[in-house]
């Protein structure tokens, strides 16, 4: 691997006394999570039936290496979150399908090694800024949970706070909302934990920014905005949330590039996720509706951040990875956006939440200067789960056995090899429905889309597709070929049962993992 010291030497010969000083080698390292973006949302992955501009991620692309066979570990947010931070597949815990719920427990324990506590461990101050949704400890008193109540997804939003729930909110967000963040790697949070969901506030640390004192205003919960109406800070404003994480990102990359050590900061964007809380200088710029306009307006965030590492100097010695947690949202207009010519899915089926590729095949660019080729494309198979392991090669540590239990290094790839370094990958749906990849085969042990996606053969109690000739996946394989569909479900099988499918000693998984169709005897 290519080492940025030489001019550190080249100093040191010129100047004994900066022989002194010990070189730093390791980049700082930027991880852009944008929330339900589509693979074809990004300009530079749909040249032919996308139409939003991304100007700010196409030239992301430009200077580094764009990935087209990259996954989430999910069709939906929580899991996928989940996977890229610990490099472990979701459903080996509790999230065997669906999303942590509203005033849910922490999926990551604290002794779980995640991106973050790695990095800490080799020196690097790190930090958490945007949408958490894995889970708190939240200081709610059972005794008061009726007091936290929400209308739900279907309810009126009408509620109004009355003096004891006041009192209850303000004995509950006094108090520190632990095993977050900065219990599970990260030395700074900043954010919020759901964008539509409450508490309607910015968490800092393990601290509500002001307390809660009203139900959040209904105007808050038209179409594709807010959710649930629960507690939330006066006056609050959905359209704040996406800017103040773009200041306090630039802001933390101007500290800690003064401070001289490297940093990690993992941005977990609120966009383009609903609420579609669009500002209003970007509101019409895509000339299609509103959730393209906030897709540009994501972009333009990740200009700022890559600006802001220009500005500090710090661009040269950092490793930048953008990627989306799983597929676009069907909710957000999107028969009429492919009516206008606009494809977020691309040529991919199905969107977020589904086993089909669009729910979670994702666009994902890597970025670092020296190692990555400007303008590279890898066609390797790649997952979010790989980016620990990528780390700690960039780190050369040694993971231990119970950590990283399905993550492999694609740091080959970083440095131009184009062979795989994946054969397997495990990527589900919103119903834990399971996809397996094995080169350019695709496995589904279950019919349709299992999610929201509707089509498919009911007939058919599993699908096999042959990505390399039907990327659409438009004809299901599985009757023509047994002995694959043997094959994947042994291989599936095994990947479940050991308890990780890289090399090492088994592991356990949390809870037992549900089967689909047959269980297949090792």
């Amino acid at each position: 691997m290519k080492k940025p010291c030489f001019l550190w030497y080249l100093l040191a010969a010129l100047f004994p006394a900066a022989a002194n000083a010990e070189p730093s080698t390791k980049p700082n390292i930027v991880i852009i999570y944008a929330d339900d973006l589509g693979y074809g949302d990004v300009k530079c992955y749909n040249t032919e039936r996308g139409k939003i501009e991304t100007p700010s991620i196409d030239r992301l692309a430009e200077q580094g290496m764009r990935f087209t066979d990259a996954h989430s570990s999910s069709g939906v947010c929580s899991p996928s979150r989940y996977t890229i931070l610990t490099g472990r597949y979701h459903w080996r815990t509790r999230l065997q399908s669906g999303i942590v719920s509203l005033w849910g427990a922490p999926v990551i324990p604290s002794d779980r090694l995640t991106i973050g506590s790695l990095a800490q461990k080799h020196g690097y101050h790190t930090a958490c800024i945007g949408k958490w949704h894995l889970g708190w400890n939240w200081p709610i008193q059972q005794d008061k949970k009726a007091l936290f109540r929400t209308t739900g997804y279907n309810g009126k939003k009408d509620l109004v706070a009355t003096d004891e729930h006041r009192q209850a909110w303000r004995e509950a967000f006094s108090k520190p909302i632990t095993e977050g963040p900065t219990a599970v790697g990260f030395d700074y949070y900043f954010g919020t934990d759901v964008p539509n969901w409450p508490p309607y506030c910015f968490i800092e640390n393990e601290e509500t920014v002001g307390i809660p004192s009203e139900y959040a205003d209904p105007e808050l919960f038209l179409k594709n905005q807010a959710s649930q109406q629960g507690p939330a800070i006066e006056n609050w404003s959905l359209e704040t949330i996406l800017p103040t994480l773009a200041d306090r990102s630039c802001q933390y990359i101007e500290q800690r590039s003064k401070a001289g050590t490297p940093f990690l900061l993992y941005l977990p964007l609120t966009a383009p996720h609903t609420p579609l809380s669009v500002n209003e200088q970007w509101k019409g710029k895509s000339g299609l509706n509103l959730y393209a306009d906030f897709v540009m307006e994501t972009d333009a965030v990740v200009g700022r951040v890559m600006d802001a590492l220009v500005k500090n100097h710090v661009d040269q010695n950092t490793l930048i990875v953008f990627t989306s947690d799983n597929g676009c949202a069907p909710y957000i207009g999107v028969t009429d956006l492919e009516e206008m010519g606009h494809y977020p899915s691309g040529q991919l089926r199905g969107y977020k939440a589904d086993a089909w590729e669009g729910g979670h095949r994702v666009p994902m660019i890597v970025r670092w200067d020296g190692i990555t080729s400007p303008g590279s494309v890898s066609n390797q198979l790649v997952h979010q789960a790989d980016l620990l392991a990528t780390l700690a090669e960039i780190l050369t540590y040694n993971l231990p056995v119970n950590a990283g239990e399905d993550s492999v290094s694609f740091l080959p790839l970083l440095e131009g090899q184009d062979t795989p370094v994946r054969r397997e990958s495990v990527s589900c749906s919103i119903r834990g429905i399971p996809s397996l990849r094995m080169g350019s085969w695709k496995y589904i042990p279950a019919p349709g889309s299992g999610g929201w996606g509707k089509g498919g053969d009911q007939s058919q109690p599993q699908q096999l597709y042959d990505l390399s000739e039907d990327l659409g996946e438009a004809h299901n394989l599985a009757a023509d070929n047994p002995d694959r569909i043997k094959e994947m479900k042994r291989t599936l099988e095994s990947i479940i049962t050991r308890g990780r499918s890289t090399p090492g000693a088994p592991q356990k998984n949390d809870i037992k993992v549900k089967r689909y169709v047959v269980t297949v005897a090792n």
